[in-house]
């Protein structure tokens, strides 16, 4: 298992299972850029010469998203173009000192495996530094300052806290440790799609944030047999009703009472 299949159990085990069987994946946006393909676009980049060529024409999906009619010699379309969004952001992070001095030394796409109990994870480290004692993550993201809202939670938040990162890197840093015997200090560097970008370095060095780390190693503890026994069929999802997979492939089973509709 790893942590991007796993986060959507948790908010729709029906979605979750859909998507970790490939039979659903959510529509990426009307507007701009596919955000996967995006996102890998740069993290390609910083890794080498020969894994950006390799990744930017590996497939007909890819090659679909970032050339036009997805045709390397037609070139690039708007956002990848030279002077574009994507290459505005590459040279954004290329530009920064603290980047190439943290990020760019550290050893790239390290697979790294372990146990939580009697289940097996992997990880994909973006950019590792055994000697040095860190590792860091890459995202992109609309907005680094824009808030997030928490099903449940009257006040905003990061959108580390939003997206499940706070999971993602605890369980990183677990795995390189059952890997490679080392606890590393993890950190973030993110990047923004504005105009021009923004950027910065995000650590998780307080007591608070050590035990949301903790905490989020045991909701994965809590969680995962039951979404293993799904991925088997020992079980049967539950549906949120609300999300959208659940609008496409809804079937009305039975009548509501108009004062049991539920209120977002």
């Amino acid at each position: 298992m790893d942590v991007s299949s796993f986060k959507p159990f948790l908010k729709c085990e029906a979605a979750g299972l859909a998507q970790f069987k490939k039979q659903w994946e959510p529509q990426p946006p009307k507007s701009g850029p596919n955000l996967l393909i995006f996102g890998n676009f740069i993290h390609s980049y910083f890794q080498s010469e020969k894994a950006h060529q390799e990744y930017i024409t590996k497939d007909s999906k890819t090659r679909k998203e970032i050339f036009k009619y997805g045709k390397p010699e037609k070139g690039f379309k708007k956002d990848y173009v030279a002077g574009g969004l994507a290459d505005s952001m590459i040279k954004t992070l290329a530009g920064d000192e603290v980047f190439n001095s943290v990020y760019m030394p550290g050893d790239k796409e390290v697979i790294v495996t372990g146990k939580l109990g009697n289940h097996l994870w992997k990880g994909k480290i973006d950019s590792l530094s055994l000697d040095r004692g860190l590792f860091c993550d890459l995202k992109t993201v609309d907005k680094i300052h824009k808030k997030h809202w928490i099903e449940g939670q009257n006040y905003p938040t990061n959108f580390i806290v939003e997206r499940g990162y706070v999971m993602q890197i605890a369980l990183y840093q677990e795995l390189i440790y059952q890997t490679f015997g080392k606890w590393l200090q993890p950190f973030i560097f993110a990047v923004s799609k504005q105009d021009p970008p923004d950027h910065d370095l995000f650590d998780f060095d307080t007591n608070s944030i050590r035990e949301m780390m903790e905490e989020n190693i045991e909701t994965i503890k809590a969680n995962q047999e039951r979404v293993f026994n799904l991925i088997a069929g020992k079980e049967q999802p539950i549906r949120c009703e609300q999300c959208a997979y659940c609008r496409k492939s809804k079937q009305i089973t039975h009548s509501i009472h108009i004062t049991d509709i539920e209120l977002d």
